[in-house]
């Protein structure tokens, strides 16, 4: 971007719109690609037009494109069927069938590759929201474990997702660049073996923990919690579930005021060196582990970190790759649950492209 620009609007800094945050370079800036900002309201609507200067012909055919968001999801659907709006995203899980049987709409439904996962703190000597006081329980792998084995990712992927989701071990998806289908079996289901780690780990009658969850932000994230609260409550873990609105969620576990809450994570670059350095290193300068909330952390990981990021040779970097999931699979440095289903809908007269990161791109965009 231009320095003169932004010391003219105040925009010298950077700003983080998921805290609420905004400058003129959110609002306002035009980029390099094929359509442009012509004005944002925050919350209300956000409207592009083509970029007459882009460098190439593009494919798309609109003139002016608008993102409404809203936030009811039977509302959002209603406003498709009307005729409202052009397309939606995502269908809920409820109303794709219903959906899919309108002769007027086309439903285009596919694998997406971020991963939903719970995390834990394992970095503070006292959890914030526990009745367990003087210590962390979450600092014992066997804690951690035990949480694993007590919940039943199949049924939440078959009850709770409707079929669309794909249960993992990993923290990436298949198509992310380093996935190992060799590493990618869970640990079984077994509410007697998490018990028994529970007693060996000095929680014979489980404990008390605090867990935060968002309920606008994920495929039915809300009712994902709701189903690990109880899981867990079979181990006699008693969940205090808290569930609000992204807008508040994001700048509380951003934060890290949290023992125990629900994250998703796309690979933009669709490599998995992404999420090793945002999620599994620990946090440090230049952005590392900013999204390792609960603060996990291993020596050999982030020795290994920096070394993916620069080694050439594919078969060294992929033993490295293997090696971070090895480790973090092993200690149970988060609670992987499963990769959602995208689903849109669309008038049928609306043509365009669905990636497996969730972007939609308007230069694909074609209406007839």
């Amino acid at each position: 971007m231009s320095k003169s620009w932004c010391e003219k609007n105040n925009a010298k800094e950077p700003v983080d719109v998921r805290k609420g945050k905004e400058n003129a370079a959110t609002l306002k800036a035009n980029g390099t690609g094929p359509f442009m900002l012509k004005s944002r309201e925050p919350g209300i609507r956000t409207i592009f037009v083509p970029n007459p200067r882009y460098w190439t012909k593009v494919e798309s055919n609109i003139t002016e494109a608008v993102f409404t968001p809203i936030g009811n999801a039977a509302t959002r659907v209603a406003a498709l069927v009307s005729g409202d709006i052009d397309m939606m995203e995502p269908v809920p899980l409820q109303d794709i069938e219903k959906v899919s049987a309108n002769p007027a709409i086309k439903l285009l439904q596919g694998p997406e590759l971020r991963t939903i996962f719970l995390g834990m703190d394992q970095s503070r000597d006292e959890l914030l929201y526990s009745s367990v006081k003087g210590k962390n329980p979450l600092k014992d792998k066997r804690v951690r474990q035990a949480f694993y084995q007590a919940i039943d990712e199949n049924a939440i992927a078959k009850t709770v997702m409707r079929g669309a989701a794909t249960p993992t071990a990993l923290m990436v998806a298949p198509g992310i660049n380093g996935f190992s289908k060799e590493q990618n079996t869970r640990l079984p289901y077994d509410t007697a073996a998490a018990k028994k780690l529970l007693a060996d780990a000095g929680y014979p009658n489980g404990f008390e923990v605090g867990m935060n969850c968002p309920n606008d932000r994920y495929v039915n994230d809300a009712q994902i919690c709701q189903a690990v609260a109880a899981m867990l409550a079979r181990i006699d873990v008693k969940v205090n579930l808290m569930v609000e609105t992204k807008a508040t969620y994001f700048p509380k576990i951003l934060s890290r005021e949290t023992s125990f809450y629900l994250l998703g994570w796309t690979p933009a670059s669709y490599d998995a060196h992404n999420p090793i350095f945002a999620l599994l290193m620990s946090p440090g300068p230049s952005g590392r582990g900013q999204f390792n909330l609960g603060s996990y952390a291993n020596k050999r990981v982030d020795e290994l970190g920096p070394q993916i990021a620069s080694e050439l040779d594919q078969k060294k970097r992929d033993a490295m790759i293997a090696e971070v999931f090895k480790i973090h699979s092993d200690e149970v440095g988060h609670l992987p649950l499963h990769q959602q289903a995208l689903a849109w809908g669309m008038k049928k007269n609306v043509d365009l492209v669905q990636l497996a990161d969730n972007i939609n791109l308007l230069k694909w965009v074609v209406v007839k």
